[in-house]
């Protein structure tokens, strides 16, 4: 777990000196390139398939209920499977490439983040106890990764419809909380993975939030700074990740 978190971290530098190649980063010299909605939904559905295959696993032989066990499961499935299939159906990037060397490389961190998660939920610390659902770290987390999760899906409903169906132009974001940030979505996704970790309680989990940070804090950056060079009119008091602070 250790090796992990260091990785995190060099990946955090990197990132802050290399835009990740795609979406409005996207640009040539970074192999073959795939349509990036195959892309996406390559890259962040072995997150369904390695949960469910442990978590089916794991309650066949359950001996006692786990419901918190459950539960996380299901938080689980409902970031995934709207970040997997949803976001890439309604999402309108018709036309638009993702070189496939970082659709792999994102299938290589989310299927050993889903199995270190699962590992820990549905074995390592099987079962959950039931005085666990009244805990305070369970219940704060759970309410911080629904409202992460809102916050995310709200900001990506107000990107989406910024954009005519079929077009892949970018216009200046406002209202809800894009009055204060660049990129709401990420600071939503943040907080939904710091609200895992706490619920969770897990080493597991608080690697996931790092990493959440290595990759999402870069990216709202080069967001910003995107935002700003391309857009004379954009707000220059509007911070790229944190209101009011950064």
């Amino acid at each position: 777990m250790w090796i992990w978190l260091g990785i995190a971290a060099g990946t955090f530098i990197l990132l802050m000196f290399v835009r990740a190649p795609y979406g409005r980063h996207e640009r040539p010299g970074w192999g073959a390139r795939i349509p990036a909605r195959l892309g996406w939904i390559m890259m962040e559905s072995p997150c369904i398939i390695v949960m469910t295959v442990f978590f089916g696993i794991s309650a066949s032989r359950w001996a006692l209920a786990d419901p918190a066990g459950i539960i996380f499961y299901i938080m689980w499935m409902t970031h995934y499977i709207h970040r997997s299939w949803v976001w890439p159906a309604r999402a309108h990037i018709t036309g638009k490439k993702m070189p496939i060397s970082i659709a792999l490389f994102a299938v290589g961190f989310n299927s050993i983040n889903s199995w270190l998660n699962a590992e820990w939920i549905f074995s390592l610390h099987h079962p959950y106890p039931y005085a666990w659902l009244y805990s305070p770290q369970f219940i704060i987390g759970v309410v911080l990764f629904i409202t992460g999760m809102g916050i995310n899906i709200k900001a990506d409903n107000m990107l989406f419809s910024l954009r005519k169906k079929g077009t892949i132009d970018y216009k200046i974001p406002r209202g809800g909380l894009f009055q204060w940030v660049s990129c709401p979505n990420y600071f939503g996704e943040i907080l939904e993975w710091f609200g895992w970790a706490l619920a969770t309680w897990s080493l597991a989990g608080l690697a996931f939030a790092l990493w959440a940070v290595a990759n999402l804090v870069p990216r709202a950056r080069s967001h910003h700074k995107w935002y700003l060079e391309n857009f004379i009119d954009y707000p220059k008091d509007r911070q790229a990740l944190i209101p009011k602070i950064w």
